[in-house]
């Protein structure tokens, strides 16, 4: 039996498989409204994928003949929309999802996203993920899309979103794995990006504790305040500060790019040392309980609520603590005297002129032995290809959501930086 007839069964069986069929064409429509035509997978199996399947004869196969028709599926489907085959297969029963993990690679590993845990892990050493950005200025919206540039079907695969907040004393980006939910009380919240009054510093907020360490213990200062009946079970309620961003003041209005400068706490410098490592998370936290066992107050009279302080949160623990984290500048431009303009050679993924554009490299001091090519690795670019149509490449340590929101950074208004 060829590969594509066990391709072709799978989408058209009626038992378990069958019923996916549906949701094969609607999953087309990669700029749908809905969860499941824009995450990418599914964290977990749906309940009745199993019992649907309790008597289809791909139950029972032989575990080494599933394992070798898998790997080829997954090696087969290397782009979307293609690739959704892949995720097809790890929904069918837990079984086939197991070892559809179990194959897949990290980005790091293969360069590819796959899972939704995908956006929160670090990307390829070697290369660069090319997306592009799409902004929406009526609903002040970004939508961050996997490809070179936009499809003209536009059935382009969406990674994230973001919805731009203003408040009385800074700007808020939440990002979410869909386009209509920016909720932080909902299971699609992955984490938000905060400004000051004069949009000069950023904070990013990730969903999840960043490191590999026992949970952070919550005090007593009180900064953010979850209401029990306004989260979810399922959903981790609080922010851990992972990187700052600044920008630096043009008080002297001087021509040239934005300065920016960015330190990510939840990567130590040490990662883009020969043999260095930066934490590659494997999954989303299931529920609040799990990384706090402290019970809630006991409230006579009131609803319980828990406060955190986004200050603790903001540090790594213990045994991260002491560790320099990874910092990231400008790469330098030259410029141009025929053009009479700063230049930075985007190798033709970017074309038009823009103060937002950026690349960014790794700041390091020379006794941290790091080599003078990875000194120069572009880890980020930034830049505008047309009217509300950006590019966003990114590699190691960078991951996916940190690399949306450095670059959120740029789109909050800058009066004193220009």
């Amino acid at each position: 039996m060829s590969f594509k007839i066990i391709v072709r069964e799978l989408r058209e069986m009626k038992d378990g498989i069958g019923n996916m069929s549906k949701r094969v064409g609607e999953g087309m429509q990669w700029r749908g409204l809905t969860r499941s035509q824009t995450a990418i997978v599914p964290d977990e199996a749906p309940p009745s994928s199993t019992d649907s399947l309790h008597q289809s004869q791909w139950t029972n196969l032989p575990p080494e003949l599933l394992l070798d028709i898998l790997r080829r599926v997954e090696e087969s489907e290397t782009s979307w929309p293609a690739r959704a085959v892949v995720l097809f297969c790890a929904s069918v029963c837990r079984s086939w999802r197991d070892i559809i993990r179990e194959i897949v690679k990290t980005p790091e590993q293969c360069g590819r996203l796959t899972f939704p845990i995908s956006l929160k892990q670090p990307g390829p050493r070697e290369s660069l993920i090319q997306c592009f950005i799409r902004r929406d200025r009526a609903n002040s919206t970004f939508y961050l899309y996997l490809g070179l540039v936009p499809s003209e079907g536009q059935r382009d695969k969406l990674l994230l979103a973001a919805k731009k907040i203003r408040r009385a004393t800074s700007t808020d980006f939440v990002i979410s794995l869909v386009v209509d939910d920016f909720s932080r009380a909902s299971n699609n919240y992955i984490g938000k990006l905060r400004s000051n009054f004069l949009g000069t510093k950023f904070t990013i907020y990730d969903s999840q504790l960043p490191y590999d360490a026992p949970a952070l213990q919550p005090n007593n200062r009180a900064s953010r305040r979850f209401h029990s009946k306004q989260v979810s079970p399922r959903v981790p309620a609080c922010n851990y500060g992972v990187g700052n961003i600044s920008y630096e003041l043009n008080v002297l209005r001087t021509r040239g790019p934005r300065r920016l400068h960015c330190v990510m706490n939840s990567i130590p410098v040490s990662s883009i040392q020969e043999g260095g490592t930066a934490f590659t998370p494997t999954s989303f936290p299931h529920s609040f309980n799990e990384q706090f066992s402290s019970p809630l107050p006991n409230l006579k009279g009131k609803e319980p609520f828990i406060d955190f302080s986004s200050t603790s949160f903001s540090k790594p623990p213990a045994s991260v603590q002491g560790v320099e984290p990874l910092v990231l500048k400008n790469k330098a431009p030259r410029w141009h005297e025929q053009l009479q303009c700063w230049c930075l050679n985007f190798k033709g993924r970017v074309t038009v002129a823009s103060v937002k554009n950026f690349q960014l490299v790794a700041a390091v001091d020379p006794s941290h032995n790091v080599s003078e090519a990875e000194q120069e690795r572009v880890i980020l670019q930034f830049g505008k290809i047309g009217k509300d149509i950006f590019t966003m490449d990114y590699s190691y340590p960078l991951s996916a959501f940190q690399a949306f929101a450095i670059c959120l950074s740029s789109f909050d208004t800058k009066p004193a930086c220009e």
